[in-house]
């Protein structure tokens, strides 16, 4: 198995708002609130006598802080974050929260190798899965969505979990209707929900909690549905449940091909590592990788 991905990671960030016309730092700040036209001119009067930017006017006046120009700059470059307060989605999405942080740096890095040695030969769907309950992979995959969406990859995060689904609860969404509903027939895509704060990430939540999880999966209509979702985006993320806790990713790794094993340091076992690899290995699933996570 290839383990080049392990790194302990957490997950943050803040709703962006969209640009109107004028981006300029000066524009953005007056824009979101920060600073008022009054104070503007201040600023711009210091801008001019000492030859600096608007942004380090702003700060060396007391009227922004550095959090301030970090967000104004993510927003001209289209980066979009969020911060507390600001938003409704979990805290725990450290890739929407705290962009900067060294955590997410190690995301990003994952997300690169991902590029390199799935994505970028040809495939689009991955299923993301712990080995264990608890090891934190729901999570994961939630930030792991978030990172390729700031990447500028439409993505999509689908809560595959049918047991014990978590997406709807980390990006505050209302419906009860989702993926076991659309398998069953009784919906369609329209029941995915654009996260519009962080402008190139849909989730499909789970859906309605059905007796048959894993019958529901290995139906025909899924194969159907993964190639429906794989055509209108540039990466599908399945969030898988536990190994150990059902056979669910069984047949998600069938259709996605590829599998990224989440496992928590300290706690998931060695062996049952070694035993997932060889049953995805014999559904025909590839494991492109493990990633070690410390929540």
């Amino acid at each position: 198995m290839d383990n080049a991905m392990n790194h302990p990671l957490p997950i943050n960030s803040a709703p962006a708002k969209p640009n109107t016309g004028d981006s300029s730092m000066g524009a953005l700040l007056l824009e979101s609130g920060k600073i008022t036209p009054e104070s503007a001119e201040r600023v711009l009067r210091m801008q001019k006598e000492l030859g600096i930017r608007f942004g380090e006017a702003a700060q060396r006046l007391g009227l922004i802080t550095e959090a301030d120009i970090q967000q104004v700059l993510a927003r001209q470059f289209d980066y979009p974050y969020l911060t507390p307060g600001e938003s409704k989605l979990s805290q725990h999405l450290v890739a929407a929260f705290q962009p900067f942080s060294a955590q997410v740096e190690m995301l990003r890095a994952v997300r690169s190798q991902l590029m390199l040695r799935w994505f970028a030969r040809g495939h689009k769907s991955l299923t993301v899965m712990g080995v264990e309950p608890g090891d934190g992979a729901s999570l994961f995959a939630a930030n792991l969505a978030v990172v390729f969406s700031q990447l500028g990859e439409n993505t999509l995060l689908v809560d595959a979990n049918l047991r014990h689904p978590s997406q709807h609860e980390h990006f505050d969404i209302k419906g009860r209707q989702g993926l076991s509903d659309i398998l069953a027939g009784r919906g369609d895509y329209g029941l995915a929900t654009r996260i519009e704060s962080l402008l190139s990430l849909t989730v499909l939540p789970a859906g309605t909690l059905p007796p048959n999880p894993l019958e529901l999966l290995s139906r025909s209509g899924f194969s159907a549905l993964n190639l429906q979702l794989e055509a209108a985006h540039d990466i599908v993320l399945y969030d898988a449940p536990a190994f150990a806790t059902a056979s669910d990713a069984l047949p998600l790794a069938a259709r996605t091909g590829g599998v990224l094993l989440v496992v928590r340091k300290n706690r998931t076992s060695l062996d049952n590592v070694a035993l997932v690899t060889e049953q995805m290995t014999q559904a025909g699933a590839k494991v492109v990788g493990s990633v070690l996570v410390e929540f």
